[in-house]
């Protein structure tokens, strides 16, 4: 496995808010991932919170916005945030250079089609990759693991808690993208790194695994009404109709006058970290 690099590292709220690098084999590119862990004895581990990000982001989003450090610390939780594709020399783009597509906006697939099949592997490297090195270089504990995502990442959040619930003891979401088979970013994205066959999007859709049969016990979703994108992309009324004709517990909250940003990521990250803590703590240490 690939030497990790530090990047940075600095002391925050009683633990080490850390960026590092390494050279990733799943996309074929040096890939940039945050980890903050919060002080613990030696030889103790901690569980695991993944962060996925949204179009157009980095780690360093929710890094420096996200303000989740001290609610982790509380609660004793490592936070991972792994960039949103891979880059660098060769990486092909959206060739008209749209921010919804290429760089930026892996969306958490595999990808089959040329030229974005040589590097787009960002599910391979989220649920495989980085897993494996997190669990081999950090204090982590493996067993005990939840992931949460806002919008791109909401939908990573959820197509890959619903495809690994016994790995996830939590599942929630920020503004997520819930049936981008349904919604023109999903449509360009999964189109274009996928192909035509829409069978082989269901797989990458939320609300279809649902339909196809993918089960997890409770998912929470914040979702600002105040939102731009709220109509068009992310319709979370599609997710509330699936989940309640599959029996899943939704906690749907529409947050009043919150928009699609990071100010309201952050307003109700505290709430996030605290519903996979609770959770975390009732899946006994591995």
């Amino acid at each position: 496995m690939a030497a990790v690099k530090t990047v940075s590292e600095v002391r925050a709220h009683g633990g080490v808010q850390g960026v590092y690098s390494h050279a990733s084999t799943a996309t074929g590119t040096e890939m940039t991932f945050s980890v903050f862990v919060p002080d613990h004895a030696e030889g103790e581990t901690l569980p695991v919170l993944w962060f996925l990000s949204g179009l157009t982001c980095t780690q360093a989003n929710v890094t420096e916005k996200g303000e989740f450090r001290a609610a982790c610390a509380a609660h004793r939780v490592i936070l991972v945030a792994p960039d949103t594709s891979p880059r660098g020399e060769g990486v092909a783009d959206d060739p008209d250079g749209a921010y919804d597509f290429g760089l930026g906006a892996g969306f958490y697939v595999d990808a089959t089609e040329a030229p974005f099949a040589e590097h787009y592997r960002m599910w391979t490297y989220v649920t495989e990759e980085l897993p494996a090195l997190i669990g081999e270089t950090f204090a982590a504990d493996m067993g005990r693991q939840g992931i949460m995502g806002h919008s791109m990442g909401g939908h990573g959040a959820l197509t890959i808690g619903l495809t690994f619930p016994d790995r996830f003891a939590g599942v929630s979401a920020f503004a997520p993208i819930v049936a981008p088979s349904q919604v023109p970013w999903g449509v360009k994205a999964l189109g274009g790194y996928l192909g035509g066959d829409r069978a082989a999007w269901r797989r990458h859709d939320a609300v279809a695994q649902i339909e196809d049969g993918a089960r997890v016990p409770a998912l929470l979703v914040d979702q600002g009404d105040a939102d731009n994108f709220l109509a068009e992309q992310l319709r979370p009324e599609l997710l509330r109709a699936a989940c309640e004709e599959a029996g899943i517990d939704l906690t749907l909250r529409m947050q009043p006058g919150y928009d699609h940003s990071y100010y309201f990521i952050s307003t109700f990250m505290a709430d996030h970290v605290a519903w996979h803590a609770q959770r975390l703590r009732l899946r006994s240490p591995a």
